[in-house]
């Protein structure tokens, strides 16, 4: 049994997860609080739950309106509805709303709960079946030339020549999923070096486990397609978030997540090679997840993707040597940092010019721009994380993260 709560009270919700879990010992309620993460998301269709408890306090005052939205969804899992214990004029309301049975909320009949749930369970399985072998269905699980039985495509985001992204609800992960299909190509009897590419992002990531690092819900490799299931960020990237002015403490905030994150990435030998607002992501919570992995470098990996003196990245976030195609270790992405961090207060990239090669000589022979005065005190940290030489950067990202923890705490202080 696999159950969505939809309530804001945690000892609410503990008590539902006793009740569930008297009858079904191994089951899953995830919970899911209306106050803080708003209205899901309307692609999401909660298919990959036996049935969705629905609290009418939850969020106050409009959890009748959220019923009428979530069950509007052709397809959504089934509602039961948790109504205040004297409205039967609501519960009635409610289940012409398209609820599939409802209940008192404080006088809940625990019995009569699990029976309602083992029903939904067994309409939604049913329902599921049928959708899968429906033209519909078959249709949904298409992403490309692979079909891929559990994920349902919402919308293609990108198309590439070689990799695809959609939007899909994946019913394991019980939530919206990116979905990264890489086609291989084949060069006689070999694969070209993006399918390489393309299974080394995933190689990355999965030794990965930090909070600012996306999160990799599954893969599969086929013999001419492999895909990568990815954490969806609804809040967009930090691009986007940089659009509107940044306070002191904003951006530094933003900048320790970062370097929290290459410290993490560092540590399990890898290189990002393309840090860039663009691959840095913002979750529901207003934190941060480094994205991207496929241009990274892995010391520890079998196969070499990148030939001696090819440059890969981003021009304007480049560090001196890697836009030189020269040796480049972390303290190359600890460069792009700087970047985004001048980025963050100044509203403007730090070079600018009419064509890449020009912008690579910035980085190499143009001073580092100043900051205005308001943000004077956050100078010195962007000097050292874009200094010219490597050796005068921050040694690495663990050193970096603690400068800029310590300048916040001083922003902080009387």
């Amino acid at each position: 049994m696999r159950l969505l709560l939809i309530d804001h009270d945690p000892r609410y919700r503990a008590l539902i997860r006793h009740h569930v879990t008297c009858r079904w010992t191994a089951a899953d309620v995830v919970t899911y609080n209306p106050l803080r993460r708003g209205m899901p998301a309307p692609e999401f269709l909660a298919q990959g739950f036996d049935a969705v408890l629905l609290d009418h306090s939850s969020p106050p005052a409009t959890g009748y309106a959220w019923l009428e939205e979530l069950a509007a969804r052709p397809g959504f899992a089934p509602i039961l509805f948790l109504a205040p214990d004297d409205a039967l004029a609501t519960r009635e309301r409610a289940i012409e709303a398209g609820a599939f049975d409802t209940f008192g909320r404080d006088a809940i009949d625990n019995a009569r709960l699990l029976d309602a749930l083992e029903r939904a369970a067994s309409a939604h399985l049913e329902a599921l079946a049928a959708w899968r072998g429906s033209p519909a269905g078959i249709d949904a699980q298409q992403f490309g030339a692979a079909r891929l039985r559990g994920y349902r495509r919402v919308r293609e985001l990108a198309r590439g020549s070689v990799s695809d992204l959609y939007l899909a609800e994946s019913e394991e992960a019980g939530e919206l999923v990116v979905l990264k299909v890489t086609r291989a190509v084949r060069k006689g009897n070999g694969v070209d070096q993006s399918f390489d590419r393309f299974l080394q992002e995933y190689e990355i990531v999965r030794r990965l486990r930090h909070p600012n690092v996306v999160r990799i819900h599954d893969l599969g490799v086929m013999d001419d397609f492999a895909f990568i299931v990815m954490e969806y960020f609804a809040g967009g990237d930090l691009r986007r978030r940089m659009r509107a002015p940044l306070t002191l403490r904003e951006a530094l905030g933003y900048a320790l997540e970062i370097a929290r994150a290459l410290a993490a990435v560092h540590e399990a030998g890898v290189r990002h090679r393309d840090l860039k607002p663009g691959n840095v992501m913002v979750r529901d919570d207003g934190s941060l997840a480094l994205i991207d992995f496929g241009l990274a470098k892995h010391e520890a990996l079998a196969f070499e993707i990148t030939d001696t003196g090819m440059i890969f990245g981003t021009p304007h976030y480049m560090s001196p040597e890697q836009g030189h195609g020269q040796p480049a270790d972390e303290r190359s992405d600890l460069y792009s940092l700087g970047v985004m961090f001048y980025e963050m207060l100044a509203r403007a990239k730090p070079y600018d010019a009419d064509n890449p090669m020009a912008i690579i000589y910035l980085h190499a022979k143009a001073p580092v721009p100043r900051l205005a005065n308001e943000y004077a005190r956050a100078q010195p940290i962007v000097d050292r994380l874009m200094a010219k030489a490597p050796d005068a950067r921050f040694a690495s990202a663990q050193e970096a993260a603690a400068i800029l923890e310590l300048a916040l705490e001083e922003l902080a202080a009387p």
